[in-house]
């Protein structure tokens, strides 16, 4: 609502600002790709082989649980730090490397931590391994890969319905006769 009571009202998306719009675009595609990622990658950890149909399900569902809370940490830590008021028109792409990177690192953490810590899970032999690190290469390429396209597409659909304050149209909000001021 502006200061004189009315309505700003977006042609192409009443009531959604351009953050909210991509951040939503970016958060689809990020579900459905750790979804779809989580389930493929299956084979290269040890529960494949050893694991029950209930316990491959319940893997799949908390791992891409659990990948979209670092996807969305990652991008509002990106955005408290290099993000702007007018974000995503200003500042795309570094809130974009920054988020991946977070993504990145928190990955390569984590399977130190579930794998040589706790033990919790374990790689299979297919699992092909980045020297150095000693992190699973498809969970390091899960988060540039599942990430980057996020955000090429939630920024290819912004830019084809911009919806902007220069655009809006200002609807003046109406009060109805029966009711006594």
């Amino acid at each position: 609502m502006s200061s004189d009571g009315s309505l700003i009202e977006h042609p192409t998306e009443p009531h959604i600002t351009p953050w909210l719009s991509t951040l939503r675009r970016y958060l689809l595609v990020v579900v459905s790709g750790m979804l779809i990622w989580e389930t493929l990658h299956l084979p290269l950890y040890t529960i494949w082989r050893e694991g029950t149909t209930g316990e491959l399900v319940f893997a799949v569902v908390h791992c891409t649980g659990g990948d979209v809370l670092i996807a969305l940490s990652s991008l509002v830590l990106s955005l408290m730090l290099l993000g702007t008021r007018n974000w995503p028109s200003r500042r795309y792409v570094p809130v974009a490397a920054l988020t991946i990177i977070f993504g990145i690192s928190y990955t390569i953490f984590s399977e130190w931590l579930n794998i040589v810590v706790r033990e919790s899970w374990a790689y299979s032999d297919f699992m092909p391994i980045i020297p150095v690190i000693d992190t699973g290469l498809s969970p390091v390429a899960q988060w540039v890969v599942v990430p980057l396209i996020a955000f090429w597409w939630a920024r290819q659909l912004r830019s084809e319905h911009p919806a902007t304050i220069a655009q809006a149209k200002i609807v003046p909000l109406r009060r109805s006769s029966h009711v006594k001021s």
